[in-house]
């Protein structure tokens, strides 16, 4: 009976992509199964020899991803050196690649891991942004990054959405006089606060146009300009309570006010 292979998983980050290709290819010899070691972190010659040592001992092969080419090279020799057979499964593609950039690689080590976060911390962002969209829970308050406050039609769902994709976790609330603001809104940092701000006038515009898309009469209370009015004054009540960053959105797009945003936001922080 054929014994089992060890295989050495050697990286210079966590060794995930050397395992996953490793097993894809151990998988095509149908009933067939490997010994698979990995060795995260490979940073120095030392772990190179120590390595080397035990592939020599167990009669192992190598399979790694090093991007640093002094290690790659060390690899090499030392395995040439003890008759070791090992596969390097990122240094050709590289080699190849920087021929054809024209230009010298990163040679940072986990950079796919990295972008991988940074891909789930926006999803995660984005997903927190609808959960606690509209006030929709007020637990939501204490966990998020930046709390937006305004009356109806001031953007508040789509700049959240556009800061949820700049990793950061929105909570909004809107301000309505006949319904209090949750409580978790005054015991949070004002800092996490910003209010957004709209003329009346502009809101009246906004209020029909958004009347008349849905088939409706745009002479309701929701587009009065006295209704609006007294909506702002409330607005104004709260935020002043706050004490919170007021942001005038009237003529300003969602990507401007969230630029303000940001800016103030990472001066705090």
């Amino acid at each position: 009976m054929v014994k089992d292979p060890i295989i050495y998983i050697v990286s210079d980050s966590v060794g995930e992509t050397a395992e996953l290709v490793t097993k894809a290819a151990v998988s095509q010899f149908n009933g067939s199964h490997a010994i698979i070691k990995r060795f995260p972190y490979v940073e120095d010659f030392a772990n190179i020899d120590e390595v080397i040592d035990l592939a020599k001992i167990e009669q192992g092969i190598i399979v790694y991803t090093l991007v640093k080419p002094d290690i790659r090279k060390y690899m090499m020799k030392r395995a040439a050196e003890e008759e070791i057979i090992i596969f390097d499964l990122i240094g050709p593609l590289m080699d190849q690649l920087e021929m054809m950039y024209n230009r010298k690689p990163l040679l940072e080590p986990g950079l796919v891991r990295r972008l991988d976060e940074e891909y789930f911390k926006k999803v995660e962002a984005i997903e927190f942004a609808v959960k606690y969209d509209d006030g929709r829970d007020p637990r939501g308050l204490l966990k998020a990054d930046i709390i937006l406050l305004g009356v109806s039609r001031t953007s508040k769902t789509p700049l959240s959405q556009y800061l949820a994709h700049k990793r950061l976790k929105v909570a909004n609330v809107p301000l309505v006089p006949e319904v209090d603001p949750p409580e978790e809104l005054f015991t949070v940092p004002k800092s996490k606060c910003f209010g957004l701000k709209i003329s009346p006038d502009k809101l009246n515009f906004i209020r029909k146009e958004r009347l008349l898309s849905l088939g409706l009469n745009d002479s309701a209370s929701y587009a009065d300009v006295e209704r609006i009015k007294t909506e702002i004054a409330y607005f104004e009540k709260i935020t002043d309570r706050i004490g919170c960053e007021v942001i005038d959105v009237t003529n300003k797009a969602v990507e401007e006010t969230a630029n303000i945003i940001l800016s103030k936001f990472r001066n705090v922080r």
